[in-house]
């Protein structure tokens, strides 16, 4: 039946649209923008931060193409989803292993307000997709996505008041590990949503 409440209406299909849209292209710039504060403040959080922003836009692409398709093809998108934020999160943990080695003093100023200006972008995507999330595969895992980035930009901005107080590059670096083992951790939520979609 058509208005049995078991697929989203067409009004409520445009707003979800609409929705990730702009999480999309918010995500996108402040991937671009994190990623190269960070590199210049020489910060692992930043840089994690942000390409866990970049992760946030392709789980924000992939769940606008599953938009109006399939339940099979949503629990796939999710599935993607996951799979991109194991990989990221993964990589983000050997990125923290190389600049132990290697790595150079991070600006706390610079994590600071950064990753402030990632947190007030956030916390508006969000509530917009608080807003939009149904029962629906897709958009949970958008909004799994965006709740972690939340919660790791709060953990960049107490690294940089760290960094700040202390000089010390470790509080960046274990934040910077912390968001790597949060992204996994997430990723294996998704994951594990799309397997229970599947066996539904």
């Amino acid at each position: 039946m058509a208005d049995c409440g078991c697929t989203p209406t067409a009004v409520e299909t445009d707003a979800q649209r609409r929705t990730l849209w702009i999480a999309l292209c918010l995500n996108a710039a402040m991937f671009l923008i994190e990623t190269t504060a960070g590199l210049f403040a020489s910060s692992t959080g930043l840089v994690a931060d942000g390409l866990d922003m970049l992760t946030d836009a392709a789980a924000y692409a992939i769940a606008l193409a599953a938009i109006g398709r399939s339940s099979r093809f949503k629990t796939n998108a999710a599935s993607l989803s996951g799979t991109l934020l194991l990989l990221v999160g993964l990589g983000l943990l050997a990125d923290v292993t190389r600049r132990i080695l290697w790595g150079g003093e991070p600006e706390g100023g610079w994590m600071i307000g950064v990753a402030g200006l990632a947190l007030a972008v956030n916390v508006y995507v969000l509530r917009l997709l608080s807003k939009q999330r149904r029962d629906e595969v897709h958009l949970k895992a958008a909004w799994i996505f965006t709740r972690a980035d939340v919660i790791a930009n709060a953990a960049v901005i107490a690294a940089g008041v760290a960094v700040l107080l202390t000089g010390l590059r470790y509080f960046d670096l274990a934040v910077g590990a912390a968001i790597g083992l949060y992204v996994v951790r997430e990723a294996l939520e998704i994951l594990g949503e799309a397997r229970s979609s599947r066996t539904a």
